[in-house]
């Protein structure tokens, strides 16, 4: 992966960020990464050869930077715990996850697994959380029975 092609792509998703107002997902991911590097060299490994080998050329080749950096963050999710990758939307009715996501839907990754090595995980904001998106966040991300208020 060159710098060319490295400076290229993140020049596309900030574009494609500003564009659409969505969360730059770069931070939640860099995070998971992390989680990844400390509890299975495999799978981190696995994860950067995608985000080097795959993940920048096609930004950078003209892929639509949002979903593809959501598929990036489905592959992390995957990686940290198996399991199934949903769509919440609006109105909270969840739907297999499935390529591109509507930007209004939020993406979570429900692991196979129960406990605190099982807990859900975010893949993917929506600009705006609606009340019922805010309330599965809530519930399965954060782990609270009672809404905050926003």
């Amino acid at each position: 992966m060159s710098d060319d092609f490295q400076k290229e792509a993140d020049r596309r998703l900030d574009a494609a960020l500003a564009a659409s107002g969505a969360r730059d997902p770069r931070e939640l991911y860099r995070e998971r990464l992390r989680e990844i590097k400390h509890a299975d060299r495999r799978a981190y490994e696995e994860a950067v050869g995608y985000y080097r080998e795959t993940l920048v050329p096609a930004v950078a080749g003209g892929a639509d930077p949002l979903p593809a950096w959501t598929e990036y963050g489905r592959r992390l999710a995957a990686l940290t715990a198996p399991g199934r990758t949903v769509m919440v939307d609006s109105s909270g009715t969840a739907a297999p996850y499935r390529e591109p996501v509507p930007a209004d839907h939020l993406v979570l990754h429900l692991p196979d697994t129960r406990g605190a090595a099982g807990r859900t995980l975010l893949v993917g904001l929506p600009a705006a959380l609606s009340r019922t998106q805010w309330a599965t966040y809530e519930l399965l991300v954060s782990g609270r029975l009672s809404l905050r208020e926003s």
